[in-house]
């Protein structure tokens, strides 16, 4: 066997491709969050969606709206809308069409949006604790895995 023919080899082995270690490593993360978010009655796509909206209240954009969410979770409108419905019917936020433009749908946190904020930070320092995460690698590795996306998204 060439050294060509190793090298094209050993670039197929699954253990090789990053996609499949950010794919493993995504859903084991999402399972970790589980026990958390099952206490929160959350999902993770909905926490998702929570967290911008908490980020939203400290720096609301110009227009809190499900295209600026969509834009900032990287989803479309169509994956969107049944998570908002859940997380209205819930008592989260509220959504709100525009006077202006009845295509535009405004998102606001409830008082229980905004509280259940606080049920969050100590949930996730726990979690943090039980897995040993170091802090520091956690930020480099966040960074590194944040430059990969915007490579990726320049090519769209």
């Amino acid at each position: 066997m060439s050294q060509a023919s190793f090298a094209s080899d050993a670039a197929l082995h699954l253990d090789n491709q990053l996609c499949f270690k950010l794919y493993a490593a995504s859903r084991a993360v999402i399972r970790a969050y589980k026990p958390m978010l099952d206490q929160l009655h959350l999902t993770y796509p909905q926490y998702l969606v929570m967290l911008v909206l908490w980020e939203w209240q400290s720096a609301p954009p110009a227009q809190p709206t499900v295209k600026a969410l969509g834009e900032r979770l990287l989803l479309d409108s169509g994956t969107l809308t049944p998570l908002l419905k859940r997380l209205q019917q819930m008592g989260l936020l509220q959504r709100q069409r525009s006077l202006m433009d009845e295509r535009e749908v405004h998102l606001a946190l409830t008082v229980a949006g905004s509280a259940l904020r606080e049920q969050v930070l100590p949930l996730k320092n726990q979690l943090l604790c039980e897995h040993a995460v170091d802090l520091d690698e956690l930020a480099e590795l966040r960074g590194h895995v944040g430059q990969l996306l915007e490579r990726f998204m320049a090519l769209r």
